[in-house]
């Protein structure tokens, strides 16, 4: 299955994990938390943006591999996400 996206060809048959994440500013330092984290906090932190994260990487490697899709809003996080879960329902 290959995912056509704006930073190229994603193939999904590889894909370890797939999860969404917020870009958080805390007291200028940024991180990505998770989407569910960032809900929860949303009051007392800076979400700057956010990422879906497509994670390749083996179960017990030291180096990640991943590719990562960044959005300015969480509706074209959700977006993606559909489009993405539609291609694991065919």
């Amino acid at each position: 299955m290959i995912y056509k996206s704006s930073i190229g060809n994603i193939d999904l048959s590889k894909l370890t994990r797939l999860y969404p994440a917020g870009v958080v500013n805390v007291n200028s330092e940024v991180a990505e938390m998770s989407l569910e984290w960032c809900e929860m906090n949303e009051s007392k932190v800076n979400i700057t943006s956010y990422v879906l994260v497509f994670d390749f990487t083996l179960p017990k490697e030291e180096v990640r591999d991943k590719k990562e899709l960044h959005f300015k809003t969480k509706d074209e996080l959700i977006k993606t996400m559909t489009e993405v879960a539609q291609l694991f329902g065919d």
